[in-house]
C-alpha cells in the first residue's frame, strides 16, 4: 500500500470534532520540542560575534520558537493517521478528536509564513531563508519523504532539529560561519542516538504502523551498535568550540566529563541484550541525552556570560 493510500484510508478512521481549546492548539506546537529549540537558539545568539538590540533578539527567538510550532503542528497534520495507533502519541488533539486535520493544517501554515516573515523584516532575510528552510525541511524532507521510507530518517531528518543555533547565529551576523556549523553538528549527531534510544524501548509502536525505523528495520542489537557508534563520533565533536576557540577551558573540561557519561550510558546499552535490561538502559539513555545537550548548550551560555569564553582549553595545558 502507497503512503498516500495509507494515509486517506487512516485519516477516515480519525475521530470527529474541532476547535479545541488554546491547550489543545499549544499542544499542536510540540512546547517541549519548542523549548530546547528555543534554548539551542538563545545560544546561538549569544556566542555569535556582534552585538544585537534586546528587542531583536527577542524577535528573532519568538520567530524562531513560532516556526518551530508551526513545524510541529504540520507534522502533527500529517502523520495524525499513524499517531492515532501508537500509545504515545494517541491523546495527541487530532487522533484524539479535539482539533481536525484540516483545522491543525491551517493554523501551522499561518504560522509558518508569520514567523518567517516577520524574521526577514524585523530581524534580517538570511535568518528567515534558513527558518523557512527548517520548516520546509522538517514537512517534506523528514515528515513526508524519510519517515516512512528509510530508517536513516532519523539521520538526516535530524538536520531540522539542529539548525535553530545557526539560525540564531544569522539572526546576529547577517550569515554563517564555520562556528555556527559546528554548533548545527553537535545537534545533528547527537540526533541519532537520543531517537534510537527511544525507539528501541518504543519498538513495538513504530512496528505497529509500519514505520521503518532502524529497530524495526536493522535489529535491536544493530541499533545498539549503531548508538554506540554514533555517540563515540558525537564526544569528540561537542569538543570542537574549544578546539576552534569560540569556547573555553571550562566548556572544554565540563563537556569532555558530560562527553564520558554519554559513553558510559551508550555502552550500557551496546552491552544489554534485548528484553526488560534493554529498555531499562536505552530510557537512561534517553534521558541523560536530553539534559547533556543542555548542559553542553549551557556551558556555552555560561561562559559567554562569565567572559570566559576566551580563556581557550589550551590554558589547560601546563607550560602553554
Amino acid at each position: 500500500m502507497s503512503d498516500t493510500a495509507y494515509s486517506s484510508e487512516h485519516a477516515k478512521s480519525l475521530p470527529e470534532g474541532g476547535m479545541g481549546n488554546a491547550r489543545d492548539f499549544f499542544q499542536l506546537l510540540k512546547p517541549r520540542v519548542m523549548s530546547l529549540v528555543v534554548f539551542t537558539a538563545l545560544v546561538g545568539i549569544a556566542v555569535a560575534p556582534g552585538g544585537i538590540h534586546p528587542v531583536i533578539a527577542f524577535t528573532a527567538l519568538l520567530c524562531i520558537a513560532v516556526g518551530a510550532g508551526a513545524s510541529g503542528a504540520l507534522n502533527m497534520w500529517y502523520d495524525a493517521d499513524i499517531d492515532a495507533r501508537m500509545a504515545r502519541t494517541a491523546n495527541r488533539p487530532i487522533p484524539a478528536g479535539r482539533v481536525t486535520p484540516s483545522e491543525a493544517a491551517g493554523f501551522g501554515a499561518i504560522l509558518s509564513v508569520f514567523s518567517v516573515m516577520t524574521m526577514g523584516v524585523l530581524v534580517n532575510w538570511v535568518a528567515a531563508a534558513l527558518l523557512a528552510f527548517t520548516i520546509f525541511f522538517y514537512l517534506v524532507v523528514y515528515t513526508m519523504w524519510l519517515k516512512r521510507r528509510t530508517p536513516q530518517n532519523i539521520v538526516i531528518g535530524g538536520a531540522a532539529g539542529a539548525f535553530p543555533p545557526m539560525i540564531g547565529w544569522a539572526a546576529v551576523t547577517g550569515g554563517v560561519s564555520l562556528e555556527s556549523a559546528v554548533l548545527f553538528l553537535i545537534i545533528f549527531m547527537w540526533t541519532p542516538p537520543h531517537f534510537w534510544a527511544l525507539a528501541l524501548f518504543r519498538n513495538e509502536d513504530y512496528r505497529k504502523v509500519g514505520v521503518p525505523m532502524m529497530p524495526v528495520v536493522a535489529g535491536e542489537k544493530e541499533t545498539r551498535r549503531q548508538i554506540m557508534l554514533y555517540s563515540l563520533a558525537l564526544v569528540p565533536v561537542t569538543l570542537l568550540p574549544g578546539i576552534m576557540g569560540f569556547a573555553g577551558a571550562l566548556y572544554t573540561g565540563a563537556t569532555a566529563a558530560l562527553g564520558a557519561g554519554f559513553l558510559a550510558f551508550a555502552f550500557r546499552v551496546w552491552r544489554t541484550e534485548a528484553g526488560p535490561a534493554q529498555d531499562k538502559a536505552a530510557k537512561g539513555l534517553f534521558a541523560y541525552s536530553i539534559l547533556y545537550l543542555f548542559l553542553v548548550f549551557s556551558l556555552l551560555l555560561a561562559e559567554k556570560m562569565l567572559g570566559l569564553e576566551g580563556i581557550g582549553a589550551l590554558a589547560l595545558v601546563p607550560g602553554l
